[in-house]
């Protein structure tokens, strides 16, 4: 079993369209049942602030939460899986999927 927390930063601006900012954290739960399988939950928030420079689009400031269950196949320090997010929002989300594969190293 292991637990941890991460910080999460993104800007990305095209002139003359837009600017957007995204931060946030997240805590996170791993167990393994058996050595070869690692089970995760991570619940992750993110404030999500998109300014665009048209009148047509509204700008964007919210909180944006997220609760991913995951599943993976471990061999030693690296673990691949994916993970779901069971809060999924296609109109708020910050991801294209509610679906995400994961690749984890450990040293």
């Amino acid at each position: 079993m292991a637990l941890g927390a991460g910080l999460n930063f993104s800007y990305a601006a095209e002139d003359n369209f837009y600017k957007s900012t995204i931060f946030g954290g997240s805590l996170i739960g791993l167990f393994s049942p058996v050595p070869q399988v690692q089970l995760s939950a991570e619940f992750e928030e993110l404030r999500v602030a998109r300014d665009f420079d048209s009148d047509l689009i509204a700008d964007q400031d919210y909180w944006y939460p997220a609760l991913f269950l995951g599943a993976g196949y471990n061999t030693g320090p690296v673990t691949v899986g994916v993970r779901y997010d069971v809060l999924y929002d296609s109109r708020k989300s910050i991801y294209a999927n509610a679906w995400a594969p994961f690749f984890r190293v450990y040293f």
